[in-house]
C-alpha cells in the first residue's frame, strides 16, 4: 500500500471519523501530504554521495474558509503530516537538520480550495540531526579567534558554509529535480525518470552528482551522445545535451 494511501486511512480513524467528514470539502489532506513530499524533493540538498538534506519546517497556507474549518484539528493534522514526511524521508534516504514541524496558517489572498506550502531547513535537537549529524560537515571546535593574516589583512574565516547547488534535467519540456546522488533514466517504470522512447533501453544511463557531475551509459543498446559526441562516460556542465534514442535530455545546475 502506498504511503499517501496509508496516511489517508489513518486520518479516517481519527476523532471518531470527524476528519473524514471535515475533509469532504475543498482541501484534502492527501493533497497537502503530496505537496510536502514534492517540497522535500524540490529543495533537497546533496551534501555527499550518501547524505541528502531536506527541509524539516513546513508552513501550509490556507484560504480563510479552509483555515477556519481545519483550525480545530490543526495540531493532530500537523502531527500526522509530520509523520508522513518522516516516513517519506526514510524511503528516500533523506536527512533532516532538526525536528519536523508542520503548521497551518491563514492566508487572506487565497481562494477556497487553494493552498501554498513554504519550507525551510531549521537546525534543532532531533536525534542524529543538527550538529555532528552523520554525513554533515562538523562545526569547528570552540577556541580562540583566528589569527590575522600576515600584512594586516582580515582574519581567515574559521568555517565557510558550503554553497548549495541545485541539479535537474529537462526531458521533453518537463523538469525533473535530481534530489539524490544518482539519477537513473530509461524506459522502465522503475527508472527515476521514465522516457517513453522505443530507442531507449529499460535502464539506459545514469547521472551521478559529484565534483564533477557525470553521465554513464548503463550498457544500453543504442548508447548515449553527450554534446555531440558518442560516449560511454562524460563530464557534465550546465546546459549539456544528452541524446538517448530520439530524446534529448538537457542537464542543468545552478547555485541557490
Amino acid at each position: 500500500m502506498g504511503l499517501l494511501k496509508r496516511f489517508e486511512e489513518r486520518l479516517e480513524g481519527l476523532v471518531n471519523g470527524t476528519f473524514a467528514k471535515v475533509f469532504k470539502s475543498e482541501v484534502q489532506p492527501v493533497e497537502i501530504a503530496g505537496a510536502l513530499q514534492r517540497e522535500c524533493d524540490n529543495n533537497a540538498t546533496i551534501w555527499n554521495r550518501d547524505r541528502t538534506v531536506v527541509p524539516n519546517d513546513f508552513t501550509v497556507e490556507l484560504s480563510p474558509g479552509d483555515h477556519e474549518r481545519l483550525a480545530p484539528y490543526a495540531n493532530q493534522l500537523g502531527e500526522e503530516l509530520a509523520g508522513m514526511v518522516r516516513e517519506y524521508a526514510k524511503q528516500q534516504r533523506y536527512t533532516f537538520m532538526g525536528n519536523i514541524a508542520v503548521r497551518l496558517e491563514r492566508a487572506e489572498g487565497l481562494d477556497t480550495g487553494l493552498y501554498r506550502v513554504r519550507s525551510r531547513t531549521e537546525a534543532g535537537s532531533a536525534p542524529g540531526a543538527g550538529r555532528d549529524a552523520p554525513g554533515l560537515p562538523p562545526r569547528p571546535p570552540a577556541g580562540p579567534p583566528p589569527m590575522p593574516l600576515p600584512g594586516g589583512g582580515p582574519p581567515a574565516p574559521a568555517y565557510a558554509p558550503q554553497t548549495r547547488v541545485r541539479h535537474w534535467v529537462e526531458v521533453n519540456g518537463t523538469r525533473h529535480q535530481i534530489s539524490r546522488a544518482t539519477l537513473v533514466m530509461g524506459r522502465s517504470t522503475e527508472s527515476d525518470v521514465r522516457i517513453d522512447d522505443p530507442g531507449v533501453s529499460r535502464r539506459h544511463c545514469e547521472i551521478q552528482v559529484g565534483e564533477p557531475p557525470v553521465v554513464r551509459d548503463l550498457g544500453s543498446t543504442n548508447g548515449i551522445v553527450v554534446d555531440g559526441r558518442p560516449t560511454k562516460h562524460a563530464t557534465l556542465r550546465d546546459g549539456s545535451r544528452i541524446i538517448v534514442g530520439s530524446t534529448t535530455i538537457i542537464y542543468r545546475q545552478a547555485e541557490g
